[in-house]
């Protein structure tokens, strides 16, 4: 069994907790003590502020780390250094190096990952790493570090059957990347909001909420990108950016306003806001004879609505829709968000967690059902002009893999 294979074998059932992470970094010499860390957790947003404070620091002139979840294409993506996913040789040897270690400690999927890119930073020099949480926060993996900076772009319900039950008890568990006296910052509201308060307020930890101590002041669509204005102290600045969906412009600020924090000047947060790219969110993709595929990871209610309000701003409908759903989500909800936007292909994506798209036809009346999803997106542009696939980045991933050619990945994580 080649590293890869061993690594995807350790999916299955999450199990939360840091003392086998913290055992596995010690025991190669606790590589995340190298360099200083910024935190990004929160239910929807998360990917894309990461990838946005990493590129504000490396405009800023800093060597940067950046650890996203889950991958689309391959699993190097996970794992980059100035933008640059780590090498393949790389990676099979630090996967051969860590395996020993990990089977003796029983570390799971998302630990040996979150391992191996700690470990890769370290050897790679960098002199800052951004770290997107995978589940939650307090038990995260990656919370086995100590960042001087957190983030927690939002709180919705998503993975309330490992957090909840409630919404306070999601926000207890993502406030669990604050440390004390560490600045923190968020865009959560409501319910979520006051208990981030309370935990920042008890750690001592300055908490910069978005529209108390910093503004969004406009948001508008611009060609096939957006405009929106930031007010910071006193000062208003706009920035341009390719990404679509005005939900971005408060994952954008919150990443801008990490960025002035961590000593980034305003034109490197200028540059890197317009050149910032998240592939599978929104993205955009030229289709024979003039049509247009967009692919979007919404995958709970929240991203759902996201989703929807995206394409009605942009001039994005009518389109067809190609869905594919995780088992364990609120398919109802979503279901809501996404019906009325145009015709539904509903299809699977390449994993048991998928669901069986036979049992979400009652939610979508009317619909089709296509099993394969590269024959799911053929048929949904014999329907509309445009088609978005969205549901799963699962999904989103399994039909980038489709069009590159490749084989789909067993996927769980």
């Amino acid at each position: 069994m080649d590293a890869l294979a061993w690594l995807y074998a350790r999916q299955g059932a999450v199990v939360l907790g840091l003392e086998r992470i913290r055992a596995l970094l010690e025991r190669l010499g606790n590589p995340q003590e190298a360099y200083p860390v910024a935190l990004v957790g929160g239910t929807n947003g998360k990917g894309t502020t990461a990838r946005a404070l990493a590129a504000i620091l490396e405009e800023a002139g800093l060597r940067v780390g950046l650890y996203t979840s889950p991958h689309l294409v391959e699993f190097r993506e996970r794992v980059a250094v100035q933008g640059e996913a780590i090498p393949k040789e790389g990676l099979s040897a630090l996967l051969q190096e860590i395996r020993p270690l990990a089977e003796d400690l029983g570390a799971s999927f998302f630990e040996v990952a979150t391992a191996l890119a700690l470990l890769h930073f370290a050897r790679e020099g960098v002199g800052f790493a951004v770290l997107e949480v995978g589940l939650g926060g307090r038990l995260d993996a990656t919370n086995a570090t100590e960042p001087v900076l957190s983030i927690v772009t939002n709180v919705g319900r998503d993975h309330l059957e490992l957090l909840g039950p409630t919404l306070r008890d999601v926000a207890r568990e993502k406030a669990g990347i604050f440390r004390k006296g560490v600045p923190a910052l968020t865009a959560a509201r409501g319910e979520g909001l006051v208990e981030l308060r309370e935990k920042a307020q008890a750690l001592g930890a300055p908490l910069w909420v978005l529209g108390e101590a910093f503004f969004l002041l406009g948001v508008e669509a611009q060609g096939e990108g957006l405009a929106f204005r930031l007010g910071l102290r006193g000062e208003e600045r706009t920035f341009r950016t390719r990404l679509l969906g005005p939900h971005q412009a408060e994952n954008l600020a919150l990443a801008a306003v990490a960025g002035r924090l961590l000593g980034a000047g305003w034109e490197a947060v200028e540059r890197a806001l317009a050149r910032v790219e998240n592939p599978g969110r929104l993205e955009r993709l030229p289709w024979p004879g003039g049509k247009v595929l967009l692919l979007d990871g919404a995958h709970n209610p929240e991203g759902a609505w996201a989703l929807r309000e995206a394409l009605r701003f942009h001039g994005l409908l009518p389109a067809a829709l190609v869905l594919a759903f995780s088992r364990e989500k609120e398919h109802a909800a979503m279901a809501e968000a996404l019906r009325g936007l145009g015709p539904v292909v509903l299809t699977r994506y390449h994993s048991p967690r998928s669901a069986d798209p036979k049992a979400l036809l009652p939610l979508f009346p009317g619909a089709m059902v296509v099993e394969e999803p590269l024959r799911a997106l053929e048929t949904a542009f014999t329907l509309a002009e445009r088609a978005v696939v969205a549901g799963s980045l699962y999904l989103v991933g399994e039909v980038k893999r489709a069009l590159l050619g490749l084989p789909p990945e067993e996927r769980w994580q």
